[in-house]
């Protein structure tokens, strides 16, 4: 199974490189799958943008993630 974590762009580097951010991570990933500007939000598996994303999907798809981790939390 595959997993890509919503993101969104922030900065656009030389090297078609972009820095995403994820809420409360922010990381360097490879932008060449995708056509995006800073502020547009994207899926992100192992270290490329793979999709572009509306801001209401990310920031859903983002809250879901949230939910999950908050009931891994309390298993633990």
């Amino acid at each position: 199974m595959c997993i890509a974590v919503p993101a969104e762009v922030i900065e656009i580097r030389d090297g078609n490189v972009g820095l995403v951010d994820y809420g409360e991570l922010r990381q360097e990933v490879r932008l060449d799958l995708v056509d995006v500007e800073v502020g547009d939000f994207v899926l992100v598996h192992v270290g490329y943008a793979i999709q572009k994303l509306s801001k209401e999907e990310a920031l859903e798809t983002r809250a879901v993630f949230q939910e999950l981790y908050a009931v891994l939390d309390q298993e633990a």
